[in-house]
């Protein structure tokens, strides 16, 4: 409401690259990278980052994004970087697997950066999994890349054993391509041997180059489809993800197929506020959706002081835009922190988690 000073995000999200070697049906990244390199600037270097980070203050979520976020060398440095400024409860990375050695090296020296800073830190990793066989190979466009998530999936139980704060996943994106498979996709990960499964919905991004392409399930395919996700996935144990947190995914699964319905934003969003975005260029946005669109700034500009750019007229304009619900989206991300910062969502998810326990 612009009664008071914004505090630094809760939730902070990092594409350290655009690099990726996918060819992913509901992401074009990888076609801009590859057709129109111009069109990307130098990635932030690590000294770049540590500088911006040094200038954000403590968050809670520190969502490391990409492109392949493996990818990037320095990316146990970054972590460190994160531990150091940040101090993040949680850090989370997504992958697409591709690489299992290289995943199981970088994972372990993150591993040891972690425990090297004292502090106890969940770290999260949730390979993409968007179909069984040769339907995962075909939406993200690599031969043999579902037997790659296998792999990895191998690779890093075995780290499990001596760093139990790994928690390992995998992740499902609903979209055009699997509509049909998405019970035999969930049904899969009963054997997995996995701590958590979770889906989103596919979305044209300005950050993925997709916004004109027709990767979005409609309402209705997306409310029968994450329906056959949740009858599998009453199967499946979340070994370490508490009840609160389940309890808060279905609750934004009902939220998502809302949005879908209603074409609008149903809670209040707080991106741009609890939330925020940092591109591998050093754009700070209040969301990959709006992205390159509504950008607040780029670190580069403002001498990395993180700060500046929170506090500019020009985020001050883009949480106007946002607060006058000119966009609507579903995105993930951003609908948990808008769950945890609306009473009336929170009271769902208590009665959510209650149902789940079986407490009348």
């Amino acid at each position: 409401m612009g009664l008071a000073r914004i505090a630094s995000p809760i939730n902070l999200t990092f594409s350290v690259t655009n690099m990726c070697q996918s060819r992913c049906k509901t992401c074009s990244i990888w076609k801009v990278y590859r057709d129109e390199p111009d069109r990307f600037r130098q990635e932030l270097s690590l000294e770049e980052v540590e500088r911006s980070f040094a200038t954000i203050g403590e968050i809670y979520f520190f969502n490391i994004s990409g492109g392949e976020p493996f990818l990037r060398r320095d990316l146990p440095q970054i972590v460190a970087a994160a531990c150091k400024y940040l101090k993040p409860a949680v850090i989370h990375t997504p992958t697409n697997a591709l690489t299992p050695r290289v995943i199981e090296e970088r994972t372990a020296e993150i591993l040891e950066v972690i425990r090297v800073s004292g502090r106890t830190i969940p770290f999260t990793i949730k390979p993409s999994f968007d179909g069984v066989g040769e339907v995962h190979d075909e939406i993200r466009g690599v031969k043999g890349n579902f037997d790659k998530v296998l792999d990895t999936l191998s690779r890093l139980k075995k780290l499990q054993k001596v760093h139990p704060n790994l928690e390992i996943g995998v992740g499902t994106i609903i979209s055009k391509f699997n509509l049909g498979h998405i019970r035999e996709t969930a049904r899969f990960t009963h054997d997995l041997g996995i701590d958590s499964y979770i889906s989103e919905i596919a979305e044209q991004r300005t950050e993925l180059f997709n916004v004109r392409d027709p990767i979005t399930p409609t309402p209705e395919e997306y409310e029968k489809a994450i329906g056959e996700f949740n009858g599998e996935l009453a199967s499946v144990t979340d070994k370490k993800v508490s009840s609160m947190t389940s309890a808060s995914r279905q609750v934004y699964y009902k939220y998502a197929i809302r949005i879908m319905k209603e074409k609008r934003q149903v809670l209040p969003c707080y991106g741009g506020i609890a939330n925020a975005h940092i591109s591998p260029y050093g754009d700070v946005w209040p969301c990959c959706v709006l992205g390159y669109d509504k950008s607040m700034g780029n670190l580069r500009d403002a001498d990395y002081d993180f700060r500046r750019i929170w506090h500019s007229r020009e985020a001050a304009e883009v949480r106007r835009f946002i607060a006058g619900r000119k966009c609507w989206c579903p995105l993930a991300n951003q609908a948990y922190s808008n769950i945890l910062c609306n009473p009336r969502a929170v009271l769902e998810v208590r009665r959510e988690r209650r149902a789940m326990k079986g407490i009348r």
